[in-house]
């Protein structure tokens, strides 16, 4: 296809001319020999610069030191296949006669407004052959951040394509020294799992191939020794890709190390024919002294203010109910209205109906890809039952998997060759589905029909959109030659793009992101998601620890966390602790709420209460993570609102033991908050105790909560 451009970026690119370099504060300076740039946030400096060869080398990312001298290059900025392979390579293209080799040189620059934020882009290009390599980075000073990605461009008239077996979105490079790794991996139902590790000689690589990671893209790496969450020094990042992608870690003999990421161009490759373009996702990386606590609050105001959708990036989330655990496949109309009855009762202001609403669909066997409405489950339609839903006051959600088809599905038997498979290969089934070919214009073009229909045909309000399968046989047996191995890049895009297209023609609709639990949690979902379901695990003690987890890296209004009667240990929470925990987040509940006595309901509504006056704080404000559940045997979170005159405290106790059994560092010990105006007097709200924020700073305060499992949340405003 002539002329066509692969943009993998979250949302489009719009740069504004060239400007002298003076927006946004001289974030982005150029030198005295206008071929080199300092990049300028709150608290780091990055540096580039042009060599007498016209190589683009990168100096320095660090430690902000005004006037800091121009020093000797660290590495390439833009590091290829090519002449001594001693770098991980951002690109590697083959041209004309299989060459394999690339050499870049400088050609221009330029300085740029970005959405009020100043963008430098630096174009290199090939010394012989048709091929353009621009790298812009967007500089976010109050964040902290930089966005980085790439522009590959054909650059020629005519001729041959450029194969490009890899292309990814950027690298740095830290100076000699020890460095610990900490990233975020896991399992279905053991999501966001910390790991930690020296970065010994050798290539460390984190990376996706099925489309599925149930961690993150998340990294942060420290000087080893250091682990303090408050202080010290630690450049993080993290990806806007919702496909598979890697992350290299190489460590040089000589003790520098190079971290590069983007997309994982495991058996891919993209042929851009001249005219054509790739653009990369955005690689957000950023530099702190403020330990990963720092990290984590830069990333997650970041998110929160900058990526989520736009529609709905600064409304208050919902409180949610979804009828899935009450029952399963085993919907009908007057078991739905029954328990959006109690619902309404409890402050529920979303009542979202699960898998089980569509024809065939009476376990996970059928059903899948055909989207109607089973009408022996539902004669008159949907739209009866969500008018007695809006009746009580309440807005009607659905769940729909889009990108998977039951083999036994009126869609399936039409259109076999839309899922991905190999002639003469076996097509694997996942949870007794296969995956939808989205890369196909006719499998976007029947979903998005399908999807816009359900929509403008319904007063739906929120969507619950999961993908239950992880990626196998990806097979694009008609695509030419040149597109077959692009397959899992088109689908991405077509993703983003069926996304994009329904928010924009209905942009009143709550969208949630699911994949089997939290198998595709990153920044490029949340570019188009309002909120992501983190993990099937609702035992509350398991989501202690994940969602401590999920939250060094990102904000809780884009964490669902539901209060279920899962009890995956058997220890019988008790309906007062599940709530809490689920309280730091998007408040959702998924019990059968008409089995509730009426010492539960009213429980669950004073608890929905509360959590609606202080979830602008949750939601909006800054969190802190102040007692870590890997470290001690309790966790406490912290948010503050942006104003700081409020700010909510969460408690949960994991056990109860003699101080004398125990370290003295798992004691239950005195809690320093964090975040709050040091003049400012702050009341424990339902007591008579004022503090300054100093001191509750500098000498913490204690929680009253005390046995195995038992929690509190504990509000400090302004004394006027």
């Amino acid at each position: 296809m002539k002329n066509r451009h692969l943009n993998l970026w979250p949302t489009c690119l719009a740069i504004a001319a060239a400007t002298s370099g003076t927006l946004c504060g001289q974030s982005v300076t150029t030198g005295a020999d206008g071929h080199s740039w300092t990049l300028t946030t709150r608290s780091f400096s990055y540096q580039l610069q042009v060599t007498a060869d016209s190589l683009l080398q990168m100096n320095h990312f660090g430690r902000n030191e005004p006037g800091r001298p121009y020093t000797w290059p660290l590495g390439e900025e833009i590091t290829v296949r090519g002449g001594y392979s001693s770098r991980t390579p951002v690109l590697e293209a083959v041209f004309d006669g299989r060459v394999r080799d690339t050499e870049l040189a400088y050609d221009s620059h330029r300085i740029t407004d970005n959405n009020g934020y100043q963008t430098l882009s630096v174009t290199l290009k090939d010394k012989h052959y048709p091929l353009s390599v621009t790298e812009h980075i967007r500089v976010l000073p109050e964040y902290d951040l930089l966005e980085k990605w790439t522009e590959i461009r054909h650059t020629g008239r005519k001729g041959q394509p450029i194969e490009i077996e890899n292309a990814q979105s950027g690298t740095f490079f830290l100076p000699k020294n020890r460095y610990g790794l900490s990233h975020l991996s896991g399992i279905w139902g053991a999501e966001m799992q910390p790991q930690h590790t020296l970065l010994t000689q050798g290539t460390k690589t984190l990376q996706v191939k099925d489309f599925r990671s149930f961690g993150s893209s998340f990294f942060a790496i420290r000087p080893e020794g250091e682990q303090n969450e408050t202080a010290g020094e630690v450049w993080y990042g993290t990806l806007q890709y919702s496909g598979n992608w890697r992350t290299d870690f190489e460590k040089y003999p000589t003790g520098e190390v190079q971290v590069t990421a983007g997309i994982n161009f495991w058996d891919q490759s993209v042929f851009l024919k001249p005219g054509d373009s790739l653009i990369t996702p955005k690689w957000v990386i950023g530099y702190t002294r403020e330990g990963t606590g720092g990290a984590s609050h830069n990333l997650s105001a970041y998110t929160r203010e900058q990526v989520l959708h736009a529609s709905h990036r600064h409304k208050i989330r919902p409180v949610l109910y979804n009828s899935w655990y009450a029952t399963a496949f085993n919907v009908s109309e007057e078991q739905q209205l029954a328990l959006a009855k109690t619902a309404k009762e409890i402050g529920v202001e979303v009542f979202v109906i699960d898998d089980g609403w569509f024809k065939g669909r009476v376990n996970d066997q059928a059903g899948l890809g055909d989207w109607e409405v089973d009408r022996n489950k539902f004669p008159d339609g949907l739209k009866p039952l969500i008018e007695k839903i809006n009746a009580m006051g309440m807005d009607f959600g659905l769940w729909v998997e889009p990108e998977m088809v039951n083999p036994n599905s009126d869609l399936y038997r039409a259109h076999p060759d839309w899922v991905f498979y190999y002639p003469h290969r076996t097509r694997h089934t996942g949870r007794n589905q296969l995956m939808l070919n989205l890369a196909r214009e006719d499998v976007y073009e029947y979903l998005h029909s399908r999807l816009s229909a359900l929509l403008r045909d319904n007063n739906i309000r929120y969507i619950k959109w999961d993908m239950n399968k992880a990626l196998s046989d990806p097979g694009f047996p008609s695509a030419s030659v040149e597109e077959e191995r692009a397959v899992r890049i088109r689908y991405i895009e077509n993703l983003y793009r069926l996304w994009e297209t329904l928010r924009q023609e209905f942009p009143d609709v709550w969208f949630e992101n699911c994949a089997s639990g939290g198998g595709r949690i990153d920044l490029g979902m949340m570019a188009r998601a309002d909120f992501c379901w983190l993990s099937d695990n609702t035992d509350p003690v398991e989501r202690t620890f994940i969602q401590y987890a999920y939250l060094s890296a990102f904000p809780a209004n884009a964490m669902i966390c539901w209060v279920t009667q899962e009890d995956w240990h058997q220890q019988h929470h008790t309906l007062d602790f599940k709530f809490d925990v689920s309280m730091c987040g998007v408040l959702g509940i998924g019990y059968d709420i008409t089995r509730w006595s009426a010492q539960e309901k009213e429980l669950a509504r004073r608890k929905i209460a509360l959590y609606k006056e202080i979830r602008p704080t949750v939601q909006t404000g800054d969190h802190y993570r102040l007692v870590s559940p890997y470290d001690n045997n309790r966790s406490v979170l912290q948010f503050v609102s942006k104003d700081k005159r409020e700010t909510v405290v969460f408690v949960y106790n994991l056990a109860e033991y003699p101080n004398n059994a125990l370290p003295e560092t798992q004691r239950p010990q005195t809690v320093r908050l964090r975040g709050l105006a040091p003049d400012a007097r702050y009341r424990v709200e339902g007591t008579e105790q004022i503090l300054t924020g100093s001191a509750l700073m500098e000498y913490g305060m204690d929680f009253p909560v005390k046995g195995a499992f038992k929690s509190g949340i504990f509000r400090l405003r302004q004394a006027d």
